[in-house]
């Protein structure tokens, strides 16, 4: 394939974001960059300073990425703007002109929600593709976690957004984001799961799926942590990683190991429900919160972890705490749960549950058989390579590209 040069439209971008989906983001950008093609962010500041209340620390390098960051002096009321009208108006003209500068073959949207709402997919140039990393295609909360309590089964959306405190999008009842889909060439999905679940809440379009991936170790030794191989731990332990939200499902782990001896569990993370869960571990030896640790340093606590615990109660899009913890060889124990299953399945590393029953069975079997853990881990390993490296996944990418610029070519053809 030739050079192309792809514009990348979101909101959140490191170190302007909270979670994954920038961090897949950067990665897919910065893999684009190392095959030769162009690649320009633009994503919104505002909305995470808005969001965090401060301003990000220091970032990853942007390894060829050129970054536009948009700002305001109107700061959270640029993004409540979006929100409400489903349109860039402060920022839209900005995004006009990188974008006709640009010369872009590609334009690819991921998180457009703060950064231009279904407005901005008219501002696509070339070829044009959607990344789902999140479902707010299907709900205006993104995440399919109903009244802030249960997995959403069926559309509740306005009572659900009052729960939440958001303003309601009016925009959303009058088919305007419907209408805007015309503007996108090819629509991508995280996984299978996240590709089904978007056409059973009424999405129109089909779904491609490209999973996340990680960098190949010559090109990403930096976050596979290589380097130093003794345990960052005392004690044989069970690792949590990621945001410390409600829907992550710690709330049914952290008492197990009230009467669990036999190993600790360590949470690496911070978010808003710290205060919550420290509260519920007090007086408890066997947790251990950790905060945010350095990827470095990350890489370590999964290689020595009996197994990494995958809690979460809500309907996520993909899991790359999972296919971390693979690259390092350390098995999975995983809620029965959105995307899970079909991760774990495809690997054979892991353990699913559904009970605390069977999540403390599935703790001893990780403790109890060596020979199993071994096994698991290659597995894991294997698995990562074949399904999930960068090698494996950014072709995937590159071939829905030009099969929607092919598709795109014939329509103009007429």
């Amino acid at each position: 394939m030739k050079p192309l040069r792809f514009a990348m439209i979101t909101t959140f971008y490191p170190p302007y974001n909270f979670g994954g989906d920038g961090m897949g983001i950067l990665r897919l950008s910065q893999a684009l960059v190392r095959r030769g093609h162009h690649v320009t962010v633009i994503h919104d500041g505002d909305a995470y300073v808005s969001l965090a209340g401060r301003e990000p620390g220091v970032g990853p390098a942007g390894d060829g990425v050129e970054i536009v960051t948009l700002r305001s002096p109107l700061g959270k009321l640029s993004n409540l703007l979006t929100q409400q009208t489903g349109n860039p108006v402060v920022h839209g003209e900005r995004i006009r002109q990188v974008m006709e500068a640009g010369r872009f073959d590609v334009t690819v949207f991921h998180n457009i929600s703060l950064v231009g709402g279904p407005g901005v997919l008219r501002y696509g140039r070339g070829t044009t593709l959607y990344m789902a990393h999140e479902h707010w295609l299907v709900c205006p909360s993104h995440v399919l976690w109903r009244h802030g309590r249960e997995v959403c089964t069926g559309r509740e959306c306005l009572r659900c957004v009052l729960h939440y405190r958001r303003p309601p999008q009016l925009w959303r009842y009058t088919g305007y984001l419907e209408r805007e889909l015309h503007h996108v060439d090819a629509f991508i999905a995280m996984s299978e799961f996240s590709r089904a679940k978007h056409k059973e809440f009424g999405f129109p379009r089909e779904m491609e799926v490209v999973p996340y991936f990680l960098p190949d170790e010559t090109a990403g030794n930096r976050e596979s942590g290589i380097g130093a191989d003794s345990s960052p731990h005392e004690r044989p332990y069970f690792l949590f990683v990621g945001r410390l939200e409600k829907i992550k499902g710690l709330d049914d782990v952290i008492p197990l190991f009230a009467g669990f001896d036999r190993a600790d569990l360590l949470i690496a993370g911070d978010g808003e429900y710290t205060g919550a869960l420290q509260a519920l571990a007090a007086g408890n030896p066997r947790v251990r919160f950790l905060g945010r640790v350095a990827p470095a340093e990350l890489s370590r606590y999964y290689r020595h972890a009996a197994a990494l615990l995958v809690p979460s109660v809500c309907f996520e899009t993909f899991g790359i705490i999972i296919i971390e913890a693979f690259r390092q060889g350390t098995p999975v124990v995983a809620r029965r749960i959105g995307p899970f299953p079909e991760i774990l399945d495809r690997a054979g590393a892991g353990d699913l549950f559904e009970t605390p029953a069977e999540l403390e069975a599935a703790l001893h079997r990780s403790l109890d058989d060596p020979e199993r853990r071994a096994r698991l881990s290659r597995a894991a390993q294997a698995a990562f390579q074949v399904n999930w490296s960068e090698s494996a996944v950014v072709p995937k990418f590159l071939d829905v590209v030009q099969r929607a610029a092919e598709r795109r070519a014939t329509a103009a053809r007429g």
